[in-house]
């Protein structure tokens, strides 16, 4: 008579990311290697970065079972003055959430993650990405709100052109024949430029820049897996976006232009490069991102060929308290946004940081 199927048991346990966990890291890189959802924002040298570049705190949650990795929950404690505490999968990111090994139980993660957040006084979770929809109660779901944006890469640049519909592809072609200089790489003035660029586009769209150092331990901590490419109309810089490569994907993550950018047509320009660069990378895919759904940059995706595929969120909020609103798009933020805009540059440049690295 055969013995009685006893399930494998998950033991869930907090893991506090630093410099000195290299062993963890490395388990946690290895359980990423072989899964088909992990995203750079899973990755153990995203969480650090966060960490340096903003001071809030990197966590994983893991559950083992027969001394392997079976789920994994990376998460960012996230503290602002505005907007409250917060565990986020993954902070500063549009990715992240639950990675389960086959057959692995998600409940115990969640559990834990729901204590975890009440016990460091985080009465938010937010969880972008990963195992949905999110079991148990005080947990909702959010699949209208954000779309993503991916795309085979073209094998030429004829190809590439072709795949743009019409109306972009022309705006493209513009962009291509403006007498640009196009640079990659991560040096000092590789960052020095993409960060005043940027700096300047979150301002005129109204948001608080991150701090610098967030993009430099990024680039750091990434090594070959980041980089910049900026679009300078002489010798001014007017667009630049810092990439991130995973699994044989480009993501154009923090990118933007300055005012003469559009007139110019530099950010069409910077992205039809950036997919000339992947390729010679090696790419073979381009992830465009995520956008709000019906936003111009969802609208501008859309143009380019893409096809808008819907993201589920999911939050949980501690009984008895308030739905964190960090949301730009939310009606009680719209006069701070428009007063923000306004802002002198630099003054814009010393205050969005202190704010920024409350956002998450």
């Amino acid at each position: 008579m055969n013995a009685p199927f006893l399930p494998v048991r998950q033991t869930v346990r907090l893991v506090e990311l630093s410099a000195d966990s290299a062993a963890e890291c490395g388990r946690i890189a290895a359980f990423l290697a072989d899964h088909p959802q992990a995203v750079p924002f899973h990755r153990p040298e995203w969480l650090l970065a966060v960490a340096e570049g903003t001071g809030n705190a990197a966590l994983a949650l893991v559950a083992e079972a027969r001394g392997q990795l079976a789920a994994y929950l990376p998460l960012s404690e996230v503290h602002s003055p505005v907007f409250g505490r917060m565990l986020a999968s993954t902070g500063f990111a549009v990715g992240g959430g639950l990675l389960l090994a086959d057959g692995a139980d998600p409940a115990p993660v969640f559990a834990a993650a729901e204590e975890l957040a009440q016990r460091r006084s985080c009465p938010a979770l937010e969880l972008r990405g990963g195992v949905l929809p999110a079991p148990g109660a005080g947990w909702r779901v959010k699949a209208d709100a954000h779309a993503g944006f991916v795309a085979p890469l073209a094998p030429d640049d004829e190809a590439q052109l072709l795949a743009i519909p019409r109306k972009q592809r022309a705006e493209v072609r513009k962009g291509l024949e403006r007498d640009f200089t196009v640079t990659t790489g991560t040096a000092p003035r590789d960052r020095a430029a993409h960060y005043a660029v940027y700096a300047e586009s979150v301002r005129n769209l109204g948001t608080p820049v991150f701090p610098r150092a967030l993009f430099d331990a990024v680039l750091d901590r990434f090594g070959a897996d980041a980089d910049i490419l900026t679009v300078s109309h002489g010798a001014e810089p007017v667009a630049s976006v810092l990439s991130l490569y995973h699994s044989g994907a480009v993501m154009p993550y923090w990118g933007g232009g300055t005012r003469a950018a559009r007139a110019l047509r530099a950010n069409d320009r910077m992205y039809f490069e950036l997919m000339r660069h992947a390729r010679r990378r090696g790419c073979t895919a381009f992830d465009f991102g995520r956008s709000k759904t019906g936003s111009g940059a969802y609208h501008f995706k859309r143009n380019w060929g893409f096809a808008a595929e819907p993201l589920a969120y999911a939050a949980w909020t501690a009984p008895g308290c308030t739905p964190r609103d960090a949301d730009p798009t939310s009606a009680k933020h719209h006069a701070l946004i428009a007063a923000w805009q306004r802002l002198p540059l630099g003054l814009a440049n010393r205050l969005g940081p202190l704010i920024a690295r409350g956002l998450g």
